[in-house]
C-alpha cells in the first residue's frame, strides 16, 4: 500500500532496508527468518523520499519494521518533530550520515517497544524520547540506548518530542563548548524557532542575559515572554549596534548563529573580548569572508558543529549532559518546549511548508496517525 503525501508523487515500496542508529536490520532479512522461508515481512508506516523534490516528495509508505542491535531499542513512535535539517534531505542536499535510517526525523517520542542485546537501564513499555540520525518520521524506529531520554515529569508523550533535537543542539554549543557563564550575554538568531525558543529559556535558567533577533514583532514578543532582554528585529535594525548598546559596548560573550555565511562578519564583529562563536547552520550560505585581524584582536573563537554526524559516543555524553543538566529544569517547570502546532505523520508535506515559509514559533511535531 503506498499513500501520496502533499499531492502526486513518484512513490515506490522500499524492501530490505539495513542500517543501524535509526533503522537497525529488516525484521525477518536474517538466517532463519520468515523470509528466508517465504513468510511474510512485518510492515510499518514511513515517510520515504523516492526523489527529491519539494513537500510533494514525501510519501507515506510500507516499509520493513527495523530490528534493535546490539546496544539499541525499538521505539513505538508517537510523535516526531520537524527540523530544517529534514527540508534539506528532502531536497537532496543533506544525505544521512553512514549507517543511519535512509527516512527523515531526528528526534521523537514514544514507548519502548523491544529491548536489544546488551541494553540495561529501559523496560518495554518506558515513554521516551530520542536523538536519531534519522527515521523518526515513521511508526517504529531503532535508536542506540545512551541516545533515549525520559520523558520529563509534566510533560504528556507526544510534547517530548520536541525535546531532544533542540536540548542537545543548545546544551552542547552553547554550555559545553562555548562555556556561557552566568553575568554573560548571548544572542541568538532566530529567536522564535524551536532552538532559538529553548536556547533562550536555557540561557536565562543560568542567569545569563538573552539578546535574540526574529522578524517580525509577533515573534519577538514571544521571545521576551520566554525571558529575552533585548528584542532586535533583524528587518529594520542593526543587531552590531543594538547588543553594543545594550552592553555598554562591550558585545555578546556568545553567539549561536543559524545563518552562516551571511552573518560571518557581523557575528564577529559583535562579539566581546574572549567572544565565543558557535554556528550550527548555513541558511544564509555557506562561503563568506572575515577579517581575521579582527577576529585576532578580540582572542575569540568560533565552532561550528552538527550534531547528527556526531560520532555514537559523542552523542552519548551530549545526551547523558542534557538529563543531568536540563533535565530538572524542565521537570521543576523552569523550561519547556515551545509547540506550535501538531500535524499528522501522514501530512509531513504541510509541516514541511510551514517550515519554508517560518510560519511557526518554535517547533512542528508529527503524530502519528
Amino acid at each position: 500500500m503506498v499513500m501520496q503525501v502533499g499531492g502526486p508523487g513518484r512513490a515506490r515500496v522500499v524492501r530490505g532496508v539495513r542500517g543501524q542508529c535509526g533503522i537497525g536490520e529488516a525484521r525477518g532479512t536474517g538466517p532463519g527468518s520468515d523470509r528466508e522461508g517465504g513468510g511474510s515481512v512485518p510492515l510499518m508506516h514511513a515517510i520515504t523520499i523516492p526523489e527529491p523534490g519539494g513537500p510533494e516528495a514525501l510519501v507515506w509508505d510500507e516499509v520493513p519494521d527495523p530490528v534493535p542491535g546490539e546496544g539499541e531499542v525499538l521505539i513505538e513512535v508517537a510523535a516526531s518533530a520537524v527540523n530544517r535539517a529534514d527540508l534539506l534531505q528532502r531536497q537532496g542536499f543533506y544525505d544521512p550520515p553512514p549507517g543511519a535510517s535512509p527516512y527523515p526525523g531526528l528526534e521523537c517520542s514514544g514507548r519502548v517497544a523491544e529491548i536489544g542485546p546488551g541494553v540495561a537501564g529501559w523496560n518495554v513499555g518506558d515513554e521516551v524520547c530520542a536523538l536519531l540520525s534519522g527515521g523518526g518520521y515513521a511508526e517504529k524506529v531503532v535508536v542506540p540506548a545512551g541516545q533515549l531520554l525520559p520523558v520529563p515529569a509534566g510533560l504528556d508523550l507526544r510534547q517530548a518530542a520536541a525535546l531532544p533535537e533542540v536540548t542537545c543542539t543548545v546544551w552542547s554549543n552553547v554550555f559545553m563548548i562555548s562555556h556561557l557563564r552566568p553575568g554573560e550575554t548571548l544572542l541568538v538568531h532566530g529567536g522564535s524557532s524551536g532552538i532559538g525558543t529553548m536556547a533562550i529559556q536555557l540561557a536565562k535558567a543560568v542567569g545569563a542575559k538573552v539578546a535574540v533577533t526574529a522578524g517580525t514583532k509577533e515573534k519577538l514578543e514571544q521571545c521576551a515572554a520566554l525571558g529575552a532582554d533585548v528584542l532586535i528585529n533583524y528587518r529594520e535594525q542593526d543587531f552590531v549596534e543594538e547588543v553594543r548598546a545594550a552592553t555598554d559596548g562591550k558585545g555578546a560573550d556568545v553567539v549561536l548563529d543559524n545563518m552562516g555565511a551571511k552573518y560571518l562578519d557581523r557575528n564577529v564583529r559583535v562579539l566581546a573580548v574572549n567572544g565565543r562563536l558557535a554556528i550550527i547552520g548555513m541558511q544564509g550560505g555557506i562561503k563568506g569572508e572575515l577579517n581575521i585581524g579582527a577576529l585576532l584582536a578580540k582572542r575569540a573563537v568560533i565552532s561550528a558543529a552538527s550534531l547528527r554526524a556526531r560520532p555514537r559516543e559523542e552523542k552519548t555524553a551530549v545526551v547523558a549532559a542534557v538529563r543531568e543538566h536540563v533535565w530538572p529544569l524542565i521537570a521543576g517547570g523552569h523550561v519547556r518546549p515551545v509547540v506550535d502546532r501538531e500535524i499528522p505523520m501522514d501530512d509531513a508535506a504541510t509541516a514541511h511548508r510551514v517550515l519554508e515559509e517560518s510560519g511557526h514559533v518554535g517547533k512542528v511535531l508529527l503524530v502519528v496517525p
